[in-house]
């Protein structure tokens, strides 16, 4: 009985380093969705916290595929830049994917940002591996309504800021834009990251409820300067602790608010690991999907 213990442990030391070779040499994969503003696919995840258990979440839980649980993989492969005509109106938010068609569900209590319209705004994109590309962010058209199906005719024809290959910095992007004026209410933010190092495409949706522009010191107060939202869900408030949270240490854990004030941890750390078991050896890794 010891010999056939001694040969399987010796047999199992010895694939060790292929085991270790092959998961080293795993492709590198491009993932991510904003996390600030939240989008929809990030918020209705298990990681959206409280924002998971909104009544928009668990409609769309209900009705994506199980493949909806990864939230930063919404993309789909060899657009090259024909979005209009691969993903069809009114499936903009899920790309036209089947797991993810909860996401195109219409109604105004997704959970949302505040913001301010003509304000200075910095997009939080989560990401785990560094990757060229571009990131094109549009807003919807003054009188959009969130109770109809998004169409592309909803957004402007022009992105109102795009950026680059920007740096990825602890494990997100962070782009830097103005927000248009003249907006109010609910509206949506879409964002498109064309990868370059990939043949992927990546869209998300996020819910944003804006005011009017802050009012300058020397003016006096009104409630005009920060008019209700239109029939909206209480705005996402964790988004922005989460990202700056995530962003200090990948590990920490923020706290998010649910309509009715409870707090849930949101766990922003991202990582991978497989767990491997040999002679005293125990390495944890989670394994994510390959690339399609």
């Amino acid at each position: 009985m010891t010999s056939y213990r001694t040969a399987a442990v010796g047999a199992l030391l010895g694939a060790l380093p292929c085991l270790f070779t092959a998961l080293a040499t795993q492709p590198a994969q491009a993932h991510g969705a904003p996390t600030d503003p939240v989008s929809r696919t990030f918020a209705c995840s298990p990681e959206g916290g409280g924002a998971a258990r909104s009544a928009a979440c668990r409609a769309a839980q209900a009705a994506n595929g199980p493949e909806a649980a990864d939230w930063d993989n919404l993309r789909i492969a060899g657009v090259a830049g024909e979005d209009r005509e691969r993903v069809p109106d009114g499936k903009l938010c899920s790309g036209g994917l089947e797991a993810y068609r909860g996401l195109d569900l219409a109604r105004a209590d997704w959970p949302s940002t505040r913001l301010s319209a003509g304000a200075d705004l910095t997009l939080t994109y989560r990401s785990t591996i560094p990757h060229t590309g571009t990131f094109e962010l549009y807003l919807t058209k003054e009188g959009y309504d969130p109770a109809r199906p998004l169409k592309w005719s909803d957004l402007e024809a022009k992105p109102f800021a795009t950026a680059k290959d920007p740096a990825l910095v602890d494990d997100a992007y962070r782009i830097k834009a103005t927000l248009p004026a003249g907006r109010t209410g609910r509206q949506l933010l879409y964002t498109i990251w064309r990868n370059t190092s990939t043949p992927d495409t990546y869209y998300s949706c996020s819910d944003v409820v804006l005011g009017a522009a802050a009012p300058s010191p020397d003016a006096p107060s009104s409630e005009a300067a920060n008019p209700p939202s239109r029939a909206a869900a209480p705005p996402f408030r964790g988004a922005a602790a989460a990202s700056r949270a995530a962003s200090a240490d990948p590990a920490t854990s923020a706290t998010s608010e649910e309509d009715d004030g409870d707090s849930t941890p949101v766990l922003l750390a991202g990582g991978a690991s497989v767990l491997v078991l040999g002679a005293g050896v125990v390495a944890t890794v989670r394994r994510r999907r390959p690339s399609r």
